[in-house]
């Protein structure tokens, strides 16, 4: 049976390459539905297509119209949000849920769904007062945020972030 993965990438460099994510997600057997941030989605928008020819899903950016058609879209098996901005991280940790990239995995986390969050930022945006809170806060929801230590995203240098690097596997891996 094929795991369904909803992948949500926020504006963060890695975002313009988020069909190596699709791609490592795709080989590790998930069935992937994506999802973007509304400036990701500007990122992509004239190659939006491409994106829907790899996932064989349309690709979302906002919520359905009231009383409009809505998605045929099977539960997620698992969430991963990733790249995560740290204006993302924030939004979502204080329940700011106007994007559905915010809103799907704030309400999946308290529905029993596993989601794992990936940041990419760099020290600077990281030394903001507002971010480790943001992060404990995650955290004390169920949220696997995966920062630091062995397994997590080190930030980088400010103008330093390698984005076409960004350890897709290593988000991977942490959805066993």
């Amino acid at each position: 049976m094929t795991r369904v993965l909803y992948l949500i990438a926020t504006a963060a460099g890695p975002a313009q390459y988020v069909d190596r994510g699709v791609r490592a997600a795709q080989e590790a057997g998930w069935d992937v539905f994506l999802v973007l941030s509304p400036t990701a989605a500007v990122w992509w928008e004239e190659r939006m297509g491409e994106l829907v020819a790899l996932t064989g899903h349309e690709v979302r950016w906002r919520y359905s119209v009231p009383g409009g058609p809505k998605p045929d879209w099977p539960p997620a098996d698992a969430m991963l949000v990733a790249p995560l901005t740290t204006t993302s991280l924030s939004r979502w940790a204080a329940a700011q849920t106007d994007t559905l990239s915010l809103g799907l995995p704030a309400e999946a986390v308290h529905m029993g769904v596993p989601v794992v969050a990936m940041p990419f930022w760099s020290t600077a945006l990281g030394a903001q007062p507002a971010v480790p809170r943001a992060v404990s806060t995650l955290r004390e929801q169920g949220v696997r945020v995966l920062l630091g230590g062995a397994d997590g995203y080190r930030p980088h240098q400010p103008k330093q972030g390698d984005a076409a690097g960004y350890p897709w596997g290593r988000a991977l891996a942490a959805l066993g």
